[in-house]
Order: structure tokens, then C-alpha cells, then sequence
């Protein structure tokens, strides 16, 4: 795979090449245009192999089934005390399938072709590094979550993942004079990390 991938890139920058020599009148490297079908039918057989080793092209992310051109993030159910988390998790779950795909994100469930659910149902912090008398200077924060897309219409479960676990870790200074609890800032960070692993995880499953 590793051979058809590297024969696909360079199929791609010759045809490039090509296409580009066109435009100056003259022919890469001496080819001649004769070879022109030879060079389009090696880009064609680039792409091809290229989407088979992980290359996509940025903004085709439309991998999810064709009738679905709507998807609703209602707010997340809380089992935690991280309640700006719950908060900022739909936000920007929707804010990543708004980005890398086509499909329109709308905040009325009943005028959506998909829904996604979700629940937080753990958090923790952890203290993972501590000064010379035992007070942390740095924590890690996890959060665990439930998540469920559903066809609204059908009621057919599209993805589904249940302990989806995530974490960020995050410092904390000890000195009075300076104290500073960085935990806002990683909520923050881990939201926007979770967002992108969610979708991620959503467009793998097709």
C-alpha cells in the first residue's frame, strides 16, 4: 500500500507538472504531448489511490448517508458537575461539522434529518505533578461521555459510543502571589479537542 500510495503522489505531481507547462507552451522534462492521455489517466489512478490511504480532499467530508443534509446538536444531558463543559460540548461539536462537512446544523431537532445526543457522565481531576510540600501544580482532567446519532425519520441508530473518554491536563500555581488556575482555559481546550474527535469518529463510521 505504502508503493501505490507513493506511485499515486508522484502520478499527481507529474500530472501537475504537465498541466502546468501546458499553460508556458511547453512540456515538462522533455515529454511530449503525446503523452497527454498517458499523464491524465495517472492522475485519475493518483486520486484513486490516494483515497485509499487516508488522503481526503478538505470541505468533501460528505460521508454520511446521502439523505441526511441536516443535523441538530441539542444540549447535553449532565451527570457531572462541569457544567460549562455540558455547555460548550454541543457548541462546538457543531461548530466542527459546520467546518469540515457540508451538512447544515440546525437547533430545532424536529427539523433536523439527524440527531445527535449526548451525555456527560463522568468527570474527574487528578493532581499529576506536586511541588517539594505536596501541593499540585498540575492536574489532568477526563471526562467520559455517552453519544448517539440517530435518522430522525427512521429512528436508525447511525453511530453510537458509549465511554467515550477524553482528557486535558492543565496547571495550577502554588504561589500565593500569583495563583493561577488554568482549569477554565483546559475546559475550553478539552471541548474543542472532544468536538474534534467526536466528528472524526462520526465520519470514520461510513
Amino acid at each position: 500500500m505504502r508503493n501505490l500510495c507513493g506511485a499515486g503522489l508522484l502520478a499527481c505531481r507529474r500530472a501537475s507538472a504537465r498541466r502546468a507547462a501546458q499553460k508556458r507552451g511547453g512540456s515538462p522534462e522533455g515529454v511530449p504531448h503525446v503523452f497527454t492521455g498517458v499523464f491524465l489517466a495517472a492522475a485519475v489512478f493518483a486520486l484513486v489511490a490516494l483515497s485509499g490511504c487516508g488522503y481526503h480532499v478538505a470541505g468533501n467530508a460528505d460521508l454520511l448517508p446521502k439523505s441526511l443534509k441536516t443535523i441538530a446538536v441539542p444540549a447535553f444531558t449532565n451527570g457531572t458537575t462541569r457544567y460549562d463543559l455540558a455547555r460548550m460540548l454541543p457548541e462546538d461539536i457543531a461548530r466542527e461539522f459546520l467546518s469540515r462537512t457540508r451538512y447544515r446544523v440546525v437547533s430545532d431537532p424536529e427539523q433536523a434529518d439527524a440527531i445527535l445526543t449526548g451525555t456527560l457522565v463522568r468527570f474527574n481531576s487528578n493532581p499529576t505533578t506536586a511541588d517539594a510540600s505536596g501541593r499540585a501544580t498540575a492536574v489532568q482532567a477526563s471526562v467520559i461521555l455517552q453519544l448517539t446519532l440517530k435518522d430522525r425519520a427512521t429512528g436508525t441508530v447511525l453511530f453510537t459510543r458509549t465511554n467515550f473518554e477524553f482528557k486535558e491536563r492543565y496547571a495550577i500555581s502554588v504561589s500565593p502571589q500569583d495563583y493561577f488556575d488554568e482549569s477554565g482555559v483546559a475546559m475550553m481546550r478539552l471541548s474543542k479537542s472532544v468536538a474534534d474527535s467526536v466528528v472524526t469518529a462520526i465520519l470514520a463510521n461510513f
